[in-house]
């Protein structure tokens, strides 16, 4: 066999397997599409290490046991986990979502479950891994998939709108362009003015994104992604910028959010495994109690449960990718490859792993097949070597592609009908809470709250899901699991 014949076979078994032809890509889209996802989330390789790692538990310690933060081995198992578990995503699930490590129940867990008395990281993990097998029990017994299916279209909708306004507003906020003032809320730049490198890094970034994507140039994100990178290099090189807040504690409001962009670095590293394992399986039931236990599972649960579904939906809506009866193809493989995913990120001691909806700047740039997924699992394995490969991409420029992709998503708006009350005041709040209350699940809780409360009190009972009762339920005793917990003395 000649090797273009070679190739071709290869080509079709990939073709075949990932739907690739079938959903309108090409090998080549899948590739730049898993390599513009990775770059617009590598950013979770630095800050991972520094929600999770930084901070010790109840006992002193902190992540592994030790008594000093060991940031390597946090991001060496950052990588080594997201890589795998995208990875198994793509394999198995065939659907271009990228995984890695909540940031949001990172900081659930670091600021609000290993700070229990008598609690450890390694009780805490063992959490994870009993929440991640739960989810997958859910799955198997087919409960996720119903809840998924009993929600109304426009609520679904809904849901791929308000992660459009969520993930610009992250965007806005990572690269600096809009920033939390402490005492008015939100601002724009420092003290309402822009001013500084990395700013006009996101700018330019941002300015020739959308100039690319009018005029249909392919490949408008990745180009800008790394257009951006070389210039951020090229000004840090020149004229020194360095970080917000320098080594010697000294603040800089103008410097790099992140990670300094730089070639000078030690490009091979060994890994430190050290952490993968580091789990308790059964040590907070015994440690904080059986309640506090189960309600640090409950919350746990159904944030991580109603992400995927959001990120779910958005992916699908942003890149068209539903079968021929309009639901997303391969669902419950996704759902279970999300599930055990969770269970990887507790295996490997690094929080709660699930669907990135950074995947969504992957699809806007062609991805639309679990290929992608692959090409950005390797890259995530790649970083566990080759350490500062994540660290060269600055927020500040890989932050415009969320913007853009805020805006694509933002198109589903369309297919609300907003003359229709019963809908779109539900839709509504599930819109605003997202970016406003700064979590995908806050959003998602609100919208069904708000549908079932108002169809309930209209007389209009058998138009819900029973499932969506269900839900609603579980989502007020969420939104007051806080207060639950004080008064039954667990917190």
């Amino acid at each position: 066999m000649s090797v273009q014949s070679s190739q071709r076979a290869r080509h079709g078994v990939l073709d075949r397997y990932f739907h690739i032809s079938e959903r309108g890509s090409s090998i080549g889209r899948e590739v730049r599409g898993g390599l513009a996802t990775f770059l617009a989330m590598s950013y979770i390789i630095v800050l991972n290490p520094l929600i999770i790692g930084a901070a010790a538990d109840s006992t002193g310690h902190y992540l592994g046991g030790g008594t000093e933060p060991n940031l390597p081995a946090v991001a060496a198992a950052t990588s080594l986990i997201s890589g795998l578990m995208t990875i198994l995503m793509g394999v198995v699930g065939k659907f271009p979502m990228a995984v890695s490590s909540s940031l949001g129940l990172s900081a659930f867990i670091t600021y609000g479950i290993v700070v229990l008395p008598g609690m450890t990281w390694a009780d805490a993990m063992g959490l994870v891994v009993i929440e991640g097998f739960i989810l997958l029990i859910l799955v198997l017994t087919g409960f996720r998939q119903a809840i998924f299916n009993a929600v109304p279209a426009p609520l679904k909708n809904a849901i791929s709108v308000g992660i459009g306004l969520f993930i610009a507003l992250i965007g806005m906020m990572n690269a600096g362009f809009i920033q939390n003032s402490g005492g008015v809320g939100l601002e724009l730049g420092v003290g309402g003015f822009l001013f500084g490198w990395p700013l006009l890094i996101f700018l330019v970034a941002l300015f020739a994104l959308f100039v690319m994507w009018a005029a249909k140039v392919r490949g408008a994100i990745l180009y800008s992604i790394i257009g951006a990178s070389v210039l951020a290099l090229t000004v840090e090189a020149v004229f020194r910028v360095g970080p917000q807040v320098g080594a010697d504690g000294e603040e800089n409001p103008y410097g790099w959010g992140l990670s300094v962009p730089t070639l000078y670095q030690n490009w091979f590293t060994l890994p430190d495994l050290s952490l993968i394992g580091e789990f308790n399986l059964l040590g907070s039931w015994q440690n904080i109690g059986i309640i506090a236990a189960s309600l640090a599972i409950f919350t746990l649960l159904l944030a991580n449960f109603f992400d995927l579904l959001g990120t779910m939906v958005g992916v699908s809506n942003a890149g068209g990718i539903k079968d021929a009866s309009g639901e997303i193809p391969y669902s419950r493989r996704i759902m279970i490859s999300d599930a055990v995913g969770t269970m990887g990120g507790g295996l490997g001691s690094t929080s709660v792993n699930s669907g990135f909806i950074e995947s969504t700047v992957g699809v806007g740039d062609g991805a639309r097949t679990g290929l992608a997924n692959v090409v950005t699992g390797v890259l995530f394995l790649a970083t566990i070597v080759l350490a500062p490969l994540a660290a060269v991409i600055p927020t500040e420029a890989a932050s415009a592609t969320l913007v853009l992709v805020g805006f694509l998503m933002m198109q589903q708006i369309t297919r609300i009908d907003w003359t229709d009350v019963e809908i779109a005041i539900p839709a509504f709040m599930t819109v605003v809470m997202m970016p406003f209350s700064y979590s995908i699940t806050n959003g998602i809780g609100a919208g069904f709250i708000t549908f079932v409360g108002i169809k309930l009190l209209r007389g209009k009972a058998r138009e819900v899901h029973p499932l969506m009762y269900v839900t609603a339920v579980l989502f007020i005793l969420y939104f007051v699991s806080g207060p639950i917990q004080e008064a039954l003395g667990v917190s």
